[in-house]
């Protein structure tokens, strides 16, 4: 066992020395410092309950306080995501819990930050409160006075933050490990998962809401689902491209030779011609996509091409170092 540590410690600081550990270290920072940000602006003041495990902590606090126990809101926090953060070891994967752990332990912080360089309470030279103004259904504050405006502000930053953290595999800790283990093991879209848990969370908040805003809430659950997967396609959009094409030979190996992707060839018949011929299929990445059918085009080649979006890869997909490994193998032919 203490050979595993050990491996894992040395495993651990040889990583810490790469640039994908920092440009992944930069990118969850960012990512939650706008998580931090949408909740402390704008779920805060309105005292909205998305789906989220800040608005579940929030109606438990509340319910507690009802029965004469006081439990701090950030102990509940704590104690929800420590129990989240042992699922995410035990049902997704080690590198994702890992990168949640920094990623929950920052947050509070972050926020705690937003509120001392820009609180939202703050007060002009007369005493007046210049960014926050009263919640028409609660009267509490509200940055935007409106809460439909507060709740839109909200989704559309959180939703980037999700879809940014879920593209290097990490969260934002709390209600995105519970939309995780929904999308690994029901398959949903990632979107679907985050509406699917966030819901069940958000109808916790009927008991200390007006009917209303719990209303308000869900249906932000819903559109964060779908921003989320908006975002989510946008980050990690591939291309499926379909040729047929007498010069297939020659496409095949630029694509293996220059772009060093696989492809797969399919023995096609016309259905007006009757004639057979080969249908080549490859999976690419923006730039590749653009690289390939500029070459197609200097190279004059004639072909039939169908292209569509696939915003989720699973199983087999070259990966820069594998990419690497495939272009080794090519050049000692």
């Amino acid at each position: 066992m203490s050979l595993n540590i050990k491996q894992t410690l040395t495993d651990f600081v040889k990583y810490t020395g790469t640039w994908k550990f920092w440009k992944e270290l930069i990118i969850m920072t960012l990512g939650m410092a706008v998580t931090a940000a949408a909740v402390y602006y704008f779920l805060v003041p309105s005292k909205l309950i998305i789906g989220t495990i800040s608005g579940l902590s929030i109606v438990l606090t509340k319910i507690f306080e009802g029965m004469g126990i006081y439990i701090s809101l950030g102990t509940l926090i704590m104690v929800i995501n420590i129990v989240l953060l042992i699922l995410a070891f035990l049902l997704i994967n080690k590198e994702f819990g890992a990168k949640t752990v920094y990623t929950a332990l920052i947050l509070g912080p972050l926020a705690d930050l937003w509120a001392k360089i820009l609180p939202w309470d703050a007060k002009n030279a007369a005493g007046e409160y210049i960014l926050a103004n009263p919640n028409p259904i609660t009267g509490s504050a509200s940055i935007m006075g409106d809460p439909w405006l507060d709740l839109c502000c909200f989704v559309l930053l959180l939703s980037a933050a999700q879809a940014l953290m879920f593209s290097i595999n990490a969260s934002t800790g709390g209600l995105d490990i519970l939309a995780k283990i929904v999308n690994k093991y029901l398959h949903f879209d990632i979107g679907a998962s985050v509406s699917i848990a966030g819901a069940v969370i958000c109808c916790t908040a009927f008991a200390i809401n007006p009917f209303r805003m719990v209303i308000i809430g869900l249906i932000g659950t819903w559109i964060n689902g779908l921003v989320v997967d908006y975002f989510t396609a946008t980050l990690n959009n591939h291309k499926r491209l379909c040729i047929v094409s007498k010069d297939y030979e020659r496409i095949r190996q630029y694509i293996i030779n220059e772009l060093h992707r696989g492809c797969t060839l399919y023995e096609v018949t016309g259905g007006y011609s009757g004639e057979k011929s080969i249908e080549l299929e490859v999976l690419l990445n923006k730039d590749e996509f653009s690289k390939i059918l500029a070459w197609m085009k200097d190279e004059k080649i004639d072909a039939f091409s169908t292209a569509g979006n696939v915003s989720e890869v699973y199983g087999f997909w070259a990966s820069g170092k594998r990419r690497k490994q495939l272009k080794e193998q090519i050049d000692k032919r």
